[in-house]
């Protein structure tokens, strides 16, 4: 069997060897497609994420400005129902005379509380309250038997030394005589005189005693001091009655009502339009729909340091008796405008109470709210008066909240009816 050329063997491969070299090929065409599909794939992931990234992006972007939009409309919800609506007013400026109501008491134009000057028991009272008396009348006797013993040893005392200065008075008569003649010495003589002169001092002394004694008696008559009536009888039959007004109540109680004082205390912005002959309207309250005039007499001129008040004391006249002294009277005085300086009147509802006193608020710039702090003069009931504190321009708030404070920024409506007639 002839041996194959080498040379052939190289140049013409056999089946197996090409077998193997297409495994090869199909190999290395596999691995590329393979590779080729693997980088296919990643650029695809790659654009998936990007593509979920930018949705996220979106997302993100999208909820931040929801959340920003809602928390602006909550602002601006909430800073809506902040602002309060307010309704408001000017200060109404006092024109014409103004009237300055004040409380004041009645007293009597004289009145006295009558006590006992000597000791002893009641024997009588002869009036008793509401009894009309004129001066000197007699109210009431008081039995004081150890003051009429001492008068009447007084008046015994007083008989001794009279009789004791007529044997004194003419001693001395004689010894003068003597005296004369040179019977008798001048030392002697001058002893005899100077018992007649004691004996006249003690004459004198026993006649004070014995005055002394009789007015102490007398005033065992208890009288009064002058017209009036009985107004307290605070004694009877019997009673003890120790002298002196330390000693308790007052026998009876005098008063003359003729004519009456009333004291009204005038806060100190009045008190200059406080003239003698001013006269005021008086109401009282036990008395409805009837009126009295009392004309202003005098004042205390000085100003009470704790009340800062004027104290001023009219004079009312009470003829018919009429008024009872003790009783309580609204007292309207008629001032001309500008009297207690520039008022103005306001409804009552514009005041706020704070710990540092009564403000109103104000509407200032930019409808921010201003407290003032202001003087409240006269109440009118359902008005009241600011003497200072305010401005005619100011914008004062009608029924304010509360908890209005400095800054608040308000809404001002047009106030309702009620509250336009009140201002």
């Amino acid at each position: 069997m002839p041996l194959a050329s080498p040379l052939r063997g190289r140049s013409e491969p056999d089946d197996t060897d090409k077998f193997l070299a297409g495994e090869k090929i199909e190999t290395r065409i596999m691995d590329q497609l393979s590779r080729s599909n693997e980088a296919q794939g990643a650029r695809q992931l790659g654009r998936a994420g990007a593509v979920l990234g930018l949705l996220a992006l979106i997302i993100l972007v999208w909820a931040a400005l929801s959340a920003h939009h809602a928390a602006a409309k909550l602002k601006e919800s909430t800073e809506a129902e902040a602002v309060v609506n307010v309704a408001t007013t000017r200060p109404g400026a006092q024109a014409g005379l103004s009237e300055l109501i004040l409380p004041g008491n009645i007293q009597a134009n004289y009145e006295a509380p009558i006590y006992a000057r000597t000791s002893g028991y009641l024997k009588r009272w002869l009036v008793d309250i509401g009894t009309p008396v004129k001066a000197g009348q007699l109210l009431a006797e008081v039995e004081a038997p150890e003051v009429d013993s001492q008068l009447r040893q007084a008046q015994a005392d007083l008989a001794t030394a009279e009789a004791n200065q007529k044997i004194a008075d003419v001693t001395a008569e004689r010894w003068r005589n003597l005296r004369a003649s040179d019977s008798v010495s001048k030392q002697e003589a001058d002893e005899k005189i100077s018992l007649a002169a004691s004996g006249d001092a003690q004459v004198q002394a026993a006649r004070a005693n014995v005055q002394r004694l009789k007015e102490l008696s007398g005033f065992e008559k208890i009288v009064a001091p002058f017209d009036g009536v009985v107004t307290a009888r605070n004694t009877d039959i019997g009673q003890l009655i120790s002298a002196g007004e330390n000693t308790g109540p007052a026998l009876f109680r005098v008063a003359d009502m003729r004519k009456l004082r009333l004291y009204v205390s005038v806060p100190q912005t009045y008190a200059a339009a406080m003239k003698q002959g001013l006269q005021a309207e008086l109401v009282f309250p036990d008395r409805p729909g009837k009126t009295y005039t009392a004309t202003l007499d005098s004042t205390s001129s000085a100003i009470d340091t704790g009340t800062r008040t004027l104290l001023a004391q009219l004079v009312i006249d009470n003829r018919s008796h009429e008024l009872l002294p003790g009783a309580y009277a609204e007292v309207h005085f008629k001032l001309p405008p500008g009297a207690g300086g520039e008022s103005y009147k306001l409804p009552a509802n514009v005041l706020l109470f704070r710990g540092d006193g009564m403000h109103v608020g104000v509407v200032g710039a930019n409808n921010k709210v201003v407290l003032k702090p202001v003087e409240v003069g006269r109440d009118y009931g359902s008005d009241i008066e600011i003497i200072n504190g305010l401005d005619a321009n100011d914008n004062v708030i009608l029924s304010p909240p509360d908890s209005l404070t400095d800054g608040v920024t308000v809404h001002v409506t047009t106030p309702k009816p009620q509250e336009v007639a009140k201002s």
